[in-house]
């Protein structure tokens, strides 16, 4: 009977085990605005003109649109080795039976054409659906820009956005939002921003000091960020429109940490203002009617607001020890520890308030196994799944609008650097190389 009930006993758990990666996958799935991806084929788009400059802006275009679609968490691309040989720039060109069948079987096609005239470049794009002869047809679009290449990775963005948007569940996608970050590489640590995939890297602070905790407002017209200025660590503030530091107030003791509520009328940070101890404080969008949200021994660190409601604020705590995850209400009340072992920090919270972020030694101290990973943890049943695993030390995670994407710190290359990864886990890659980079934070769309 011990013998027959083993197995039994053995299928069981496996079983078990199964069912709870499945309702994981289910949880991240609908948490990360993932669906099931669908086959896209996008041939190179064909140029229309013979312009000198059709060439190398089209290289450009080209380019970026697959990287952005290839990137958004979206789509199956279809390679390249299975297409027709009849490329079409137009729809008077396409043979859609070509696209929709084996070999490149291809559910959606998106396709068109580049070219150049009088210093400015023009793209026609449209996406079709490959298995509807009928009706295929489901976006065309026409732009027209100055013939550069900064223009061409725009135009890609913007076009590839739109297929995000249409395929995607109606979620804008991601492609024209920015990525602010501390860079070392001018000698200091200073506030730097880029595009999403790392492209126009450009410095923003100039304080010749150090910087840290860049955070973007919500109308992306400031980003907020800690400095050590008059012999203190101070909020400062970088105004994105106006291209300089704008005014905030001068607070008292040491200020770090800062972040915005999703609708721009709260700001939270940590501070030593009142008995020199870190405390959580929280004060209106312009820094003034200071309220302190904490109240216990030990360091509090690292606030964030719930962007759904702006109910609830995840923070970091040392009071039990080893620093933790912890949310509370927004007015301070209703304290939840989050994590109860190991070493958490970094929490970051996804657009729909479902999902925690954040980076964790699971296992912490002298002689302990493992790394700082990347987790991410669904707030309802508290089960949580690592995205990274054991590449050098990862911290400092960031959500993308669009809540498919995940940046974070790593320094898996041998320098810290800025890296994305689906909000699975999947697609991780590098976006930065100059310098040491760290503590990125994704801007709002």
């Amino acid at each position: 009977m011990l013998k027959t009930s083993r197995p039994i006993v053995a299928l069981s758990i496996l079983l078990a085990l199964g069912g709870l990666q499945a309702a994981a996958q289910d949880w991240i799935r609908t948490g990360t605005n993932r669906g099931a991806p669908i086959r896209l084929a996008v041939p190179d788009f064909k140029p229309s003109t013979g312009d000198p400059q059709t060439a190398p802006l089209n290289a450009v275009f080209n380019l970026t649109l697959w990287n952005d679609l290839d990137n958004s968490g979206v789509f199956e691309m279809v390679s390249k080795s299975f297409y027709p040989l009849q490329i079409p720039g137009a729809p008077g060109e396409l043979k859609l039976d070509a696209w929709g069948t084996p070999p490149p079987d291809a559910a959606m096609l998106a396709f068109g054409n580049l070219g150049v005239a009088n210093g400015k470049l023009t793209v026609l794009g449209w996406l079709f659906d490959a298995k509807n002869a009928s009706t295929p047809q489901i976006l065309g679009k026409q732009y027209s820009e100055d013939a550069t290449p900064d223009n061409a990775r725009l135009i890609a963005h913007r076009f590839a956005d739109e297929i995000i948007f249409r395929l995607g569940g109606g979620i804008p996608g991601i492609a024209e939002t920015k990525i602010y970050f501390i860079s070392s590489r001018s000698g200091h640590k200073e506030v730097w921003g880029m595009d999403y995939d790392g492209a126009g890297q450009k410095q923003i602070s100039h304080l010749n000091s150090i910087a840290l905790s860049p955070r973007v407002s919500p109308d992306n017209s400031r980003v907020a960020f800690s400095a050590v200025t008059r012999d203190s660590w101070q909020i400062m503030m970088y105004s994105v429109d106006l291209g300089r530091l704008v005014s905030f107030p001068f607070l008292g003791g040491d200020n770090f940490s800062p972040a915005w509520s999703s609708d721009g009328t709260k700001f939270s940070f940590s501070s030593t203002m009142r008995e020199g101890d870190p405390e959580i404080y929280m004060t209106d969008a312009s820094g003034n009617g200071v309220k302190r949200l904490t109240t216990h021994k030990g360091t509090d660190s690292s606030p964030v607001f719930n962007p759904r409601t702006n109910g609830q604020i995840a923070w970091v705590s040392g009071r039990t020890g080893l620093p933790q995850i912890y949310i509370m209400d927004a007015d301070g009340s209703n304290v939840q520890q989050i994590t109860d072992q190991g070493y958490a920090v970094s929490p970051s919270w996804s657009p729909n308030g479902m999902l925690l972020a954040f980076a964790w030694f699971r296992k912490y101290g002298p002689g302990a196994p493992g790394a700082q990973d990347i987790y991410i943890m669904d707030i309802a049943s508290r089960q949580f799944v690592q995205l990274t695993h054991g590449a050098g030390r990862n911290d400092f995670p960031s959500w993308s609008p669009d809540g498919r994407h995940l940046v974070f710190q790593s320094n898996r290359a041998g320098t810290e650097q800025i890296w994305s990864m689906l909000a699975d886990g999947t697609h991780q890659q590098q976006i930065t190389r100059d310098g040491k980079n760290s503590m990125p934070n994704w801007g709002f769309k």
